[in-house]
């Protein structure tokens, strides 16, 4: 019985300093946290909106293209307005081309980067002069990375065909997906980094006073704890190298054909927007470049969803 009446005047006693908080509590604060939230809940319907009306505009402007071609637009390779012929087949090979191998070539470097500044070397003059080059690395123009890229990578890449005894173009896929691998290391680079030194230190002290290795320690712990981040720096850059224009049109050859290997010239949905939109004067053309651009979106949004989806699965199994 003691113990019941001592256990009811706690809860009451809890009782009464909750009610005098809350009578203390402002009005003007209760107001302003309703604001925020209504502003915060506007922003997102906001975006949903937004995306709604991008994807029914591209839509729109896309029927008369959607009426003239059919679903013939997904399956054929020539691209002839001269002839009213539109096929986007060719432009879908050259994105995914371009943007998985840049993917596959960026991966090794990025992750070297992010565990060197996020494991063996967080502070220091090197580190942070690496991490300045990073950051620096992202903002640069598009168009200066595909002026670099004729230059230097074009030379090399020709020197390469000589040798390997292809018809040496230069320019081609293999050319824009280093030029994109550049282009997109430092988007996983910088937030594998962040991700990899957020790893608990004594998860890392447990594994190495069980006679694990740094290496060992590394597999093992680090990186299966950090791997749903580091998959969406991945996916970050990816979308990245998708959607990249300028720096593309300028060393991928700009051909209307289907690519036959790494090395062939080509075109990329974004590229060939870039190429055409403003000389195109009839409204077929007008209306199959818009449906380009329709695709790319919905390619972009397809890699995305399964990202995240992946990464999803990845995080729930840890």
């Amino acid at each position: 019985m003691a113990e019941t009446a001592a256990s009811d005047k706690t809860a009451g006693a809890r009782s009464d300093v909750t009610k005098y908080f809350q009578s203390k509590t402002p009005k003007s604060s209760v107001a302003s946290d309703s604001l925020f939230k209504a502003l915060l809940y506007g922003s997102a319907v906001l975006m949903l909106l937004l995306l709604g009306g991008i994807i029914i505009t591209l839509l729109v402007e896309s029927i008369p293209a959607i009426k003239a071609t059919g679903f013939s637009f997904f399956t054929e390779t020539v691209w002839d307005p001269v002839f009213q012929e539109y096929g986007a087949l060719a432009f879908l090979v050259g994105t995914l081309l371009t943007s998985f191998l840049a993917l596959a070539i960026s991966i090794p470097f990025s992750l070297a980067i992010a565990l060197y500044l996020g494991e063996y070397f967080r502070e220091g003059a090197f580190s942070a002069l690496l991490k300045s080059a990073v950051e620096l690395l992202a903002g640069i123009p598009s168009v200066i990375f595909g002026f670099w890229a004729l230059f230097v990578l074009v030379p090399l890449v020709r020197s390469i065909e000589i040798q390997l005894g292809v018809v040496p173009y230069g320019v081609g896929i293999l050319t824009a997906s280093l030029i994109l691998a550049v282009m997109i290391i430092p988007y996983s680079a910088s937030i594998g980094s962040d991700v990899i030194s957020l790893v608990p230190a004594e998860l890392k002290e447990a594994a190495l006073s069980l006679g694990a290795t740094r290496y060992e320690m590394i597999k093992k712990v680090v990186l299966p704890y950090a791997r749903s981040g580091l998959c969406a720096g991945t996916l970050l850059s990816l979308g990245r190298a998708i959607g990249e224009t300028m720096a593309v049109t300028m060393v991928i050859g700009n051909s209307n054909m289907m690519p036959k290997n790494i090395f062939s010239p080509s075109n990329t949905m974004a590229s060939i927007i870039a190429n055409e939109f403003a000389e195109a004067t009839d409204t077929v053309h007008v209306s199959s470049l818009i449906e380009v651009g329709l695709l790319l979106l919905i390619v972009t949004l397809i890699i995305n969803l399964l990202g995240s989806y992946i990464i999803k699965k990845m995080t729930l199994e840890q």
